[in-house]
């Protein structure tokens, strides 16, 4: 906390006491608040660091085989690029920082969006690859699996 707050409503959150100074973990959208209004700074790890990590992994893996991301890894993804955009609009941050994170973004989003429309097209099935899709990747698995099957039998004239 940037400084002392007493008895403050965020929403339907409700903060009794922190001093200036104090650690304390908060629902993201309080703390986004928070900052916002120059009250508080977060105190999480970069994640540029895991998106780089990501990234490194999944070159390493085989072309059908998935790295595992945390659920809510492009959500987290998404906001730190909106974040980075607003600070170098803002005159914060350099824009080549901005360039490079979102060209490590495009480069992992673009080898998991291969190896997803590979896998779906292998037939694998989504329980099979368990907990290594986010939801959206789950989505989007789904309809790629569909896609490829509805082509398939549009080509060969059968189901497979």
């Amino acid at each position: 906390m940037r400084s002392s707050v007493e008895n403050l409503d965020v929403g339907d959150f409700h903060i009794e006491k922190l001093g200036e100074g104090e650690s304390v973990e908060l629902p993201r959208w309080v703390a986004d608040e928070l900052v916002g209004q120059g009250m508080a700074e977060t105190a999480e790890s970069p994640f540029e660091n895991e998106i780089f990590n990501a990234l490194s992994k999944e070159k390493m893996m085989g072309p059908l085989q998935l790295s595992g991301l945390q659920h809510d890894f492009y959500v987290r993804m998404s906001r730190k690029l909106g974040m980075l955009r607003a600070s170098v609009a803002d005159g914060k941050s350099r824009k080549e920082e901005y360039d490079r994170l979102r060209s490590v973004c495009y480069d992992l989003v673009g080898i998991r969006l291969s190896k997803l429309l590979s896998l779906s097209s292998a037939s694998a099935t989504a329980s099979t690859l368990g907990e290594k899709l986010t939801p959206e990747e789950s989505a989007f698995y789904a309809l790629s699996q569909s896609l490829s099957k509805e082509w398939k039998v549009g080509l060969l004239g059968e189901k497979k």
